[in-house]
């Protein structure tokens, strides 16, 4: 499971040292000069990044040729997340890069200004919708603008059907890209609807949600032991009437990208560490080859065996976030190298993992008697791709699959140079003056919220997701639209309930109960009120990490209001919400924590459609109004993405013999590179 920036680290945004994301402590890595420019570009409510690769000179040159390889396959899957995030994204991508390059036309027109603004959005969301609200992004300049942008572009080639003609290839566009009720919505989660029709997400085609439903009730074997991941990286139609699948393959879906993903993988296998990993890329690319399930089940068997090697990655259809239904998994990649001094205190958390495990407030028969194979890490981020760029996660734990890692375990990792480019670019933000209650809790922030946002992120990843077990017969799909927001809070619910223990504590992991005071303070805040800056006014909250934050910290309120645990307050005209029992805090945690562990071990469908609607979804939009007051005068940016390091090879007599890396390309330079060296898949 990813914790995405926009998750634990917008769980304040990412701006402020204020904020509950994982942030650095350790000194200014020796790479890192002052003078580095962390923000290089902000624009709607996004703002663009950079990070640096520390310790990447320090390789060997055969890991750096290593790294290279796996950072080529990891680019290589760009057309495809677009593809599976709207059916018609390719074709827009191809379009804006053409105008971007060919328009020879007034450019200081503010609705020039406005078109790129919109083609920056597209390049960031891969595609039309927003990257977190799933809303369609509507441009801020009309029809015919589009049209005279297209004919006054010169020297480029648009993405035409055979006999198209350019007024045609417009009228087609026109309502994709202007009519709100086309596509409005890329991942619906209103229940009350059928959530495949009313999704604009390209996983099924001609369907209906009752039919999906019909058709995996068919094939699933729910007395398997060891089932594949049904669905995971196939699209659903109805061909001569009949509902099948199309499998992502070498030969079949996506076969071009796929293809290109595979030469760089076996590139990669011929320098690989040690034979395990090679093994694990060769077990990957047998996966690619065929589209099997039961190979990719091996590959990630493989995958978490391996903890010998420096170098790591994520390639493949990993998580169902963007599936209403919620077994679909977009296309992504991470390339990476072990941070071996912070991932000492990984270690400490995946050494004690039984404990953790043992003593959660959980009913025992949801609870893990042996727990396997839990390793963790602190890793740096090699080279973002898919779904992880330009908005990558903090944090990741994978495998998905719950019987992997009930017998062979999980991998868990933290991105320290990426939490720390968040840190650097946030300095200056006046977010935590503006939304702490006191100067005391302030100065807590940001004497120990830094290190105890780590500590979170690591506790939500090597042991909350890990942790439990399903009884017989139960799958993610048991909660369909409600597994995502469910897992995530459960595997938060686990993090908080422990950050207040004397373990932590007694472990080197946390100096003072006060740094879990600090992470108490920021989850409810967040929660409550400022992660609300994320939604537009008049909405409800939509997406699954949202709906999961909002749904634990609105219980506790709700629950915890007879003993005063938690109080609304007004200062100056504004609102707060202060903690004032944190022993009791914890406590209504832990409670919340065994409930949702029944429903996800149960299935309980019904039980997390209750939760997450009663207390998850719905908004006070006197209190938004506020919140979005106060934060526009912040002139901060609600989500970060980043752009991608330059790595290219030293060849002397035919061989690769060095690796340089170079962190000076701009966004918009890399996106139209992108678009140039990465388009493999047709615009249909």
């Amino acid at each position: 499971m990813n914790v995405k920036s926009s998750l634990l680290l917008a769980l304040c945004f990412g701006l402020a040292l204020l904020t509950a994301g994982c942030k650095k402590t350790e000194p200014e890595p020796a790479a890192a000069a002052p003078e580095f420019g962390w923000q290089i570009d902000q624009f709607a409510d996004l703002r663009i990044l950079r990070y640096q690769v520390p310790g990447f000179e320090a390789l060997t040159p055969s890991q750096k040729e290593l790294v290279y390889y796996l950072s080529e396959a990891a680019l290589c899957g760009r057309d495809i997340i677009f593809d599976q995030n709207y059916k018609h994204n390719i074709k827009i991508l191809r379009t804006f890069d053409a105008i971007v390059e060919g328009y020879k036309g007034d450019k200081n027109d503010p609705r020039w200004t406005e078109f790129m603004t919109f083609v920056k959005r597209v390049w960031f969301s891969n595609g039309i919708h927003h990257h977190y609200s799933t809303d369609k992004i509507l441009p801020g300049f009309d029809a015919d603008y589009f049209a005279a942008l297209v004919k006054g572009s010169e020297g480029v080639t648009f993405p035409l059907a055979q006999g198209q003609s350019v007024d045609d290839f417009l009228a087609f566009l026109r309502p994709i890209l202007f009519d709100p009720v086309v596509a409005a919505k890329k991942v619906s989660q209103d229940s009350s609807k059928d959530l495949v029709v009313n999704s604009a997400v390209n996983f099924y085609e001609g369907v209906t949600q009752a039919e999906v439903e019909a058709y995996y009730k068919g094939i699933v074997d729910k007395k398997d032991a060891t089932p594949i991941s049904y669905g995971l990286n196939t699209r659903v139609i109805k061909k001569d009437g009949k509902v099948v699948e199309e499998v992502a393959s070498l030969d079949g879906l996506y076969g071009a990208a796929i293809a290109k993903i595979v030469y760089w993988l076996e590139k990669a296998a011929g320098v690989a560490e040690n034979d395990r990993q090679k093994k694990v890329i060769e077990a990957l690319v047998a996966y690619y080859k065929t589209g099997d399930l039961e190979k990719f089940d091996e590959y990630n068997i493989l995958w978490v065996e391996d903890t010998a090697s420096l170098v790591d990655f994520v390639n493949g259809f990993i998580e169902v976030y963007n599936d209403p239904l919620g077994t679909k998994a977009n296309w992504e990649s991470l390339v990476n190298f072990k941070d071996l001094a912070a991932t000492k205190r990984a270690d400490a958390l995946s050494a004690n993992a039984q404990w953790f495990e043992d003593n959660s407030p959980v009913d025992p028969r949801y609870k893990k008697k042996e727990v396997k194979g839990v390793s963790a890490k602190v890793i740096t981020a090699a080279m973002l791709g898919g779904d992880c760029y330009p908005s990558t996660p903090i944090g990741i734990n994978l495998p998905n699959a719950n019987w992997i890692r009930k017998e062979h375990g999980s991998k868990s990792v933290t991105i320290e140079n990426i939490t720390y480019a968040y840190d650097q670019s946030s300095l200056k933000s006046g977010f935590g003056k503006e939304f702490s209650w006191s100067d005391e809790v302030l100065e807590r922030a940001k004497k120990y919220g830094p290190l105890a946002g780590n500590i979170h992120t690591d506790m939500h990843e090597v042991l909350g997701h890990g942790s439990g077990q399903l009884m017989p017969g139960v799958g993610p799909e048991s909660l369909k639209n409600y597994h995502s927001p469910i897992e995530e809070s459960r595997a938060d619910l686990f993090a908080l309930y422990y950050m207040m223990d004397e373990k932590m504590v007694e472990l080197g992991l946390l100096p003072h109960m006060d740094a879990a005071k600090a992470e108490y303070d920021a989850n409810i805040r967040n929660g409550l009120m400022t992660q609300l800056t994320r939604i537009e006014p008049g909405k409800t909250i939509d997406q699954a990490h949202m709906r999961g934050r909002a749904m634990v910290s609105h219980w506790v309120y709700e629950k915890g209001k007879a003993e005063n645990v938690i109080s609304r307050e007004t200062k100056d005209g504004k609102t707060f919400f202060v903690v004032n029992d944190y022993p009791k805090l914890r406590r209504l945690f832990g409670q919340l924590l065994a409930e949702v562990q029944r429903i996800t071990s149960e299935g309980d469908y019904e039980g997390a459609r209750n939760l997450i609607e009663t207390y998850g979804v719905q908004v006070d939009q006197e209190l938004h109004q506020e919140v979005l007051g106060r934060y526009a005068k912040l002139n901060l940016a609600p989500y970060s993405g980043f752009v991608n390091p330059v790595y290219t090879p030293v060849i002397e007599n035919g061989r690769i013999v060095d690796v340089k890396v170079s962190t000076t390309e701009g966004y918009i330079e890399q996106m139209l590179r992108y678009g140039k060296d990465y388009a493999f898949l047709k615009a249909d």
